[in-house]
């Protein structure tokens, strides 16, 4: 396999140069102190001593299994289907849970909008320029073989994800400019001069590789080989697209940090897979998985009626979500001549019924989507404030005008599922679009019809296009829904091969690098990144990297509501809506944390992620035993 040299490691800017070098070479006097964690902005809730998170309970029984089927994904996972054990590449599907296999340098807080703590590191040292970032290794920090986890591994691991890791990856590496082990347990990460200011937390996340287990194995191919790991997990009995297992790793060397204690509690983490919804449900029901986090607002609303759950085998909870929705929502590719013309995009977003769609098939449980940025204070409101102004000052006469007064909110309908003023609303946008009607058919300046396929792999989305389908179809508009197979849906939008697909944006509390992913023009020529629209305005390009160099959280408020304002002006997509709860179901043999982690709800929701949060609890397996 190849990989960087050394010159190629140490080829950095000038700031990077200097950092590094200060870093290895300043006499014991100069040196930064050590510190126990980093956060965005410099502020950490926990001191240098604290024994462990607030929210875990350190009483938690180890043992059981906590089953479960996918709820989210990363890079080149799918919720109904895997085929690979490498979840860092483009090639294949990766299996969910392998980031439990591995360690990190530092572990999230998940009460906490970024902190970090030592989890492989023990500490880090920060240069004067906060270019580079010195970890010290825990000695007894290991992988599942005995082998010594060094410096060197973390060398390599940033180094191959960097080169050859999924395109998302490399895309929020880009700030990073190189690596070097000093010694088996000094490693250093110099940074670009103008990073985003969460790239090192970004770097000080990813999973921790075994240099050796790599030497004579390709790491960006999809193999179904359990790669050597070093976190409280390790592969377990698994069969390709059914399930997966994940075995507890007894003697874990990192058992009684205070980031892991009270928490890996099960001595088996297994993901189920199935390829529908509704049989995903029934095998709930049989109990062939323990815990469920419901989406589909008709079956929470209908089908929580079985046995189990009238005689309270089965718990429900809805645990409300305090952490940033993010933005879900059909896309548009514009990179397709067709969706160029925003009016085109604004009047397709005319036809959508939101107020029919929530009474009619989600029962009313969802809230309507309008930003990106949703259910955070990220989301611009009213007129720019002067701040906001100064940044889009600049822009002024090359965005929308729009810009600089309300921002776009999706259409209220009459709640009939065809509302006739804003379907006239529709039809007057596509004259001035230049999309003339002839025969019933609306035609594009070409003459083609204008055609809309909507891409979807999950059937029950379906209910969700009907009312939209047949108002684009009263509009001229030849619009269909195919709906295909995990692994060619994945295909066909990694490859931009779509005209319309639904996607949701996940935003953190604190933004930064990843904005690039899902804005900029980079990603929108990368192939696999989460830019599905296609946006490439300089102007959102230049407010990411001011969001990105914020140095308060007031300037990242200020960059991520000039964002908001120019996203929105742009129509780039039909926004869909969002739950204001976690709905949870789950049969009654588990306890979990009193005190909710606020910023780690998924890992309190599904009781996996990072840490495990959940505990199998004897007494209630007893009880259940016995209701049988």
């Amino acid at each position: 396999m190849a990989q960087l040299s050394r010159r190629h490691v140490l080829a950095l800017g000038a700031g990077g140069v200097l950092s590094t070098a200060w870093l290895r070479g300043a006499a014991a006097s100069e040196m930064p102190a050590e510190i126990h964690g980093i956060s965005a902005f410099g502020d950490l809730k926990y001191a240098a001593d604290f024994h462990h998170f607030d929210y875990v309970n350190l009483q938690a029984p180890k043992g059981g299994t906590f089953s479960l089927i996918p709820s989210v994904r990363a890079y080149n996972q799918s919720y109904f289907t895997f085929n690979s054990l490498n979840a860092f590449v483009l090639k294949g599907e990766g299996a969910q849970g392998m980031d439990l296999t591995f360690a990190s340098l530092m572990a999230h807080a998940g009460d906490e909008p970024d902190g970090m703590y030592g989890f492989a590191a023990k500490s880090v040292q920060i240069s004067p320029d906060r270019l580079a970032y010195r970890f010290t290794i825990r000695p007894e920090a290991k992988f599942h073989d005995g082998s010594k986890l060094t410096a060197h591994d973390v060398a390599f691991s940033i180094n191959v994800l960097k080169e050859k890791g999924h395109p998302l990856i490399q895309l929020q590496m880009r700030d990073v400019n190189g690596v070097e082990a000093v010694d088996d347990a000094t490693v250093v990460v110099s940074f670009a001069e103008k990073r985003a200011r969460d790239v090192p937390l970004y770097a000080a996340g990813l999973p921790i590789f075994s240099k050796a287990y790599y030497a004579n194995r390709p790491f960006e191919e999809s193999s179904t080989d359990a790669p050597l790991g070093s976190g409280p997990y390790k592969v377990g009995k698994f069969e390709i697209n059914r399930y997966i297992e994940f075995e507890r790793v007894k003697d874990w060397w990192g058992a009684d940090l205070p980031v892991c204690r009270g928490s890996n509690n099960f001595d088996v983490v297994r993901y189920e897979f199935y390829r529908d919804r509704d049989v995903a449900f029934e095998g709930f029901t049989g109990k062939n998985y323990l815990f469920r986090e419901e989406f589909t607002s008709r079956i929470w609303a209908t089908r929580y009626d079985f046995p189990a759950i009238k005689d309270g085998r089965v718990k429900r909870e809805q645990v409300p979500d305090q952490t940033p929705s993010g933005g879900q929502g059909w896309f548009f590719n514009t990179r397709r001549d067709k969706f160029r013309d925003p009016k085109v995009r604004e009047a397709i977003n005319y036809a959508f019924d939101f107020e029919w769609t929530n009474k009619t098939i989600m029962y009313g449980a969802y809230a309507r989507t309008f930003s990106p940025f949703q259910n955070s204070d990220l989301v611009a409101e009213g007129p720019p404030s002067p701040e906001e102004l100064k940044l889009l000052e600049p822009f002024r006469g090359k965005v929308p005008d729009e810009v600089f007064g309300e921002p776009f909110v999706p259409p209220v309908s009459d709640g009939s599922g065809q509302d006739r003023n804003l379907l006239r609303k529709a039809q007057q946008l596509l004259q001035e679009a230049k999309l003339t009607a002839k025969d019933g058919k609306r035609l594009l300046p070409n003459g083609e019809v204008f055609a809309i396929e909507f891409l979807i792999d999950e059937a029950s989305f379906q209910p969700h296009h009907a009312s939209f389908l047949k108002n684009l179809n009263t509009l001229g508009i030849d619009a269909n829904l195919r709906l295909v197979d995990a692994v060619q849906y994945r295909a066909r939008v990694e490859s931009f091969d779509f005209d319309v697909t639904i996607q949701r944006l996940s935003m953190s509390a604190t933004p930064g690098d990843s904005l690039r992913t899902y804005f900029t023009s980079q990603a929108a020529a990368t192939k696999g990144s989460y830019n599905l629209a296609g946006v490439a305005d300089p102007a959102i390009d230049a407010l990411v990297e001011k969001a990105m160099a914020a140095e308060t959280r007031n300037d990242l408020t200020v960059a991520c509501r000039a964002i908001d304002r120019v996203f929105r002006a742009g129509r780039y997509w039909v926004p869909q809506w969002y739950n204001t709860s976690h709905r949870l179901a789950y049969w009654d043999v588990f306890g979990h944390p009193k005190n909710l982690p606020r910023y780690a709800i998924s890992d309190y929701a599904s009781g996996v992620g990072e840490r495990t949060l959940w505990w199998f609890d004897p007494a209630k397996t007893a009880q259940l035993d016995q209701a049988k």
